[in-house]
């Protein structure tokens, strides 16, 4: 069950309207970046959680969280467009190229489609289509997605923050900033619940290790044209960071397999001379 109190998490407050910004907020609603992905993200990780439940009440909680983001920054959007009467938009860009010129840079899907209102789409009006939506039923491989989602969302957010003056605008992400700062930390924090860097890696860690090809587990590989090794870093040398094995360098040699797939069946549609 989901309930709403009506009220949203955070004070929204615009004080200069900004159809332009108005744009530039839908990315952090609809983009791969934005509130739908890791609302979605946790949501389903949440539902196919198996294990201990503290686990799904984490993921499912921080899902709700994610869905009064989304209501935030909507309301954001649609008080950055409604900020003039839209005659008087109309009316200044016809005899002013410059605000004419900053109306181009609205997103017209919002005017046209939802008369001034947020959409589920990114800052080009491309709608959201859940392709980056990570749910593995691997909870530490689940909770590493995570990590990475907010560390997208955050860098969205300080760039959203540093492109506006508009005080009420920087409160606003100030807050879903330190949001993300939190949710970065709980991550890491399951992540070490599940066992950290030397318990949880290598992901899934239920597959037994002695069933790897174990000479290349841990090996940094180049593929220069020239042959020569790639110059090691910390991933080429020393104990491997989960604990696990040794870091080594070195260039990968070609097998003697060449790709031959042999000659193409009759009825497959190829041409004659390929067919065996």
């Amino acid at each position: 069950m989901f309930y709403t109190d009506n009220k949203l998490q955070y004070p929204v407050r615009v004080d200069s309207p900004n159809p332009v910004f108005a744009r530039a907020l839908q990315q952090a609603i609809g983009g791969v970046e934005g509130e739908i992905r890791v609302a979605m993200q946790y949501f389903f990780q949440a539902c196919g959680a198996r294990g201990n439940p503290k686990f799904r009440d984490l993921l499912m909680n921080t899902a709700a969280e994610e869905l009064g983001h989304i209501e935030m920054l909507a309301t954001a959007v649609a008080m950055n467009l409604e900020g003039a009467p839209l005659s008087m938009k109309e009316e200044m860009a016809a005899t002013d190229r410059a605000v004419g010129a900053i109306m181009g840079g609205m997103n017209l899907k919002n005017l046209l489609s939802s008369g001034l209102s947020a959409m589920p789409v990114d800052s080009d009006g491309v709608p959201f289509d859940m392709s980056h939506i990570y749910a593995s039923g691997n909870i530490a491989a689940d909770m590493t997605a995570n990590v990475a989602a907010e560390t997208t969302g955050r860098t969205l957010a300080v760039r959203l923050y540093n492109m506006t003056d508009d005080t009420g605008m920087k409160d606003m992400l100030s807050y879903l900033i330190a949001r993300d700062t939190m949710h970065q930390n709980q991550w890491l924090a399951a992540l070490e619940e599940l066992g950290g860097m030397t318990g949880a890696f290598p992901i899934p860690n239920s597959f037994p290790q002695s069933q790897e090809k174990t000479e290349f587990s841990y090996a940094y590989l180049g593929f220069q044209a020239d042959g020569s090794a790639p110059v090691p870093g910390r991933w080429g040398e020393g104990p491997s960071i989960d604990g696990k094995g040794t870091f080594t360098t070195g260039k990968l040699q070609p097998s003697d397999q060449k790709p031959d797939l042999g000659m193409a069946r009759p009825g497959s549609g190829a041409q004659a001379e390929q067919i065996g």
